[in-house]
């Protein structure tokens, strides 16, 4: 019986695989051909596929196929993540290898521990639809774990020189600026400029640096079946150090209610509805008391992050738009970009949160 975790054969993004076997030869480890590697299904951009390393199951992933935005999809940060993180995190998969030489595939990779469970993708299993008390359990979960992201002593595991944590906020914002227009569809330039204009004008002085992840979400974590504890946070290719409440922004950016645009139910990807999450606002307030932050703020961080998640799936349209991809699914991803941008710009306005 197929997986649905994992795409077929004939559906899966080639690699040079006897090009990854000797790779990995040459540093002692063994890529077995029984069972054959296989792209997991789901996900936009990096590639993973489950691999066998020496007799275990792994995770091998690359970046995208074609050109890469600067500093974006980088293996070697994530992976410095993954070889010290699981030290204070017992749910984060270790990193096992990292293959620094581009030439080897097309583009730098790693190697990471095999965790399996539950991973709850666009909709929820079917199994789950009826399960009681199922939306309060996942947000609690969500963050507690996002909360105990947030809470790492990131001295302690030799990540204390992890990105820059000075400083974060207008980067994030003159950078975010920048990709927007970048990618912008035709028409929307009085859109990215009033919302750019109004990041500039209320920014907030920038709160103590935590461990960000920078794309948590609900499809980013692999669960246990039965009690929904977190067995892994993956994607940390992202990851850096700066203000922990544009982290938890980012969360909320996914956590869609049923009154919201279409954009925000069209981009599929966390079914916070299906699950009956509890609303932002008491996802806001929990934080606060689970974490222990000030959360005051939290308007202009909310604000951020949506551009942030416009930007991106403008950027992920602009690869279909540029013919960098033919991939049916990105086809639609500029109008998903600019609807939620048009939301971004309501939330600034104080027509919503």
């Amino acid at each position: 019986m197929p997986d649905p975790e994992l795409r077929s054969a004939q559906d899966s993004v080639p690699i040079d695989w006897e090009a990854v076997r000797t790779h990995l030869a040459a540093h002692g480890h063994r890529l077995d051909n029984d069972p054959p590697p296989r792209q997991f299904a789901g996900g936009l951009a990096n590639l993973n596929y489950l691999i066998h390393l020496d007799g275990k199951p792994a995770v091998l992933r690359r970046p995208p196929m074609g050109d890469l935005p600067a500093g974006a999809y980088d293996m070697a940060r994530e992976f410095r993540i993954l070889s010290r993180l699981p030290d204070a995190l017992p749910f984060i998969a270790r990193g096992l290898h990292l293959c620094d030489d581009p030439s080897v595939i097309g583009q730098r990779f790693q190697i990471i521990e095999y965790r399996p469970g539950l991973v709850i993708r666009e909709h929820m299993p079917p199994e789950l639809a009826n399960r009681k008390d199922i939306g309060d359990r996942l947000s609690q979960v969500m963050l507690e774990t996002i909360a105990a992201i947030h809470a790492v002593d990131t001295s302690a595991i030799g990540l204390d020189d992890l990105g820059r944590p000075e400083g974060f906020l207008s980067r994030a914002v003159s950078g975010w600026r920048k990709r927007g227009l970048a990618a912008k569809e035709d028409g929307t330039d009085t859109l990215h400029t009033e919302v750019g204009a109004w990041l500039e004008k209320n920014i907030v002085p920038e709160g103590p640096p935590g461990l960000l992840h920078n794309d948590f979400k609900l499809n980013n974590m692999i669960l246990d079946p039965e009690t929904f504890a977190p067995r892994a946070v993956v994607d940390w290719d992202q990851g850096t150090r700066g203000d922990p409440l544009f982290d938890f922004a980012t969360l909320l950016s996914y956590w869609i209610h049923a009154d919201d645009p279409w954009a925000m139910h069209d981009m599929e990807q966390m079914p916070a509805v299906e699950a009956c999450l509890c609303p932002r606002l008491e996802a806001v307030a929990a934080y606060a008391r689970i974490s222990g932050r000030d959360v005051s703020n939290i308007l202009f961080h909310r604000v951020l992050s949506m551009y942030k998640l416009s930007v991106i799936f403008l950027q992920l349209g602009f690869r279909y738009r540029s013919g960098a991809t033919t991939e049916p699914r990105y086809a639609p991803l500029s109008a998903v970009g600019t609807g939620i941008l048009e939301f971004t710009h309501e939330i600034a306005r104080g027509r919503a949160f």
